[in-house]
């Protein structure tokens, strides 16, 4: 995140607009691979904010990267998120307003390694059997694909 650490070195904690990517990783059982966070300790999708000059699908292939150990083989773009819903304050008390273009892979490669800086654990879990505490930022997001695609009958109170 070195534009996002740059530019509140200039603002501090007030609020920004930052576009990011999030990725979905399926696995074969159409298990959703959530990550650990260790800035509020909630369970999210693998993603961050962009680099300047960076795609969102660059973004999610190197998020994906670095948080999990995992190579995409393919993105296909799920959907662009935004406005109020997507309005977070981090635990230091930056603020933001997310743009996020969200990327379904099922096609990947490598082992789960887990990126202790960011990542406090990685796990698969089926969609009727999500954790309580989902980052707040990836709900919506995982309502809609749950919606979307894997069906009502497996769609959760998110």
């Amino acid at each position: 995140m070195g534009y996002i650490m740059d530019l509140r070195k200039v603002i501090g904690c007030r609020p920004i607009i930052m576009a990011g990517a999030g990725v979905i990783v399926l696995d074969r059982e159409n298990r959703i691979l959530l990550q650990l966070r260790t800035d509020n300790n909630h369970w999210g999708l693998t993603g961050g904010s962009l680099e300047l000059g960076e795609t969102f699908e660059e973004a999610a292939a190197r998020e994906l990267k670095e948080e999990t150990g995992l190579t995409s083989g393919s993105l296909t773009l799920f959907n662009i998120f935004s406005g109020k819903e997507f309005h977070y304050i981090y635990p230091n008390g930056d603020e933001v307003y997310n743009v996020v273009a969200s990327y379904i892979c099922r096609d990947y490669t490598g082992d789960l390694t887990v990126d202790h800086d960011e990542v406090k654990g990685l796990q698969f879990f089926s969609a009727d059997s999500l954790p309580e505490l989902i980052n707040p930022s990836d709900r919506p997001i995982l309502k809609e694909f749950i919606h979307s695609f894997l069906g009502k009958e497996l769609q959760r109170s998110l």
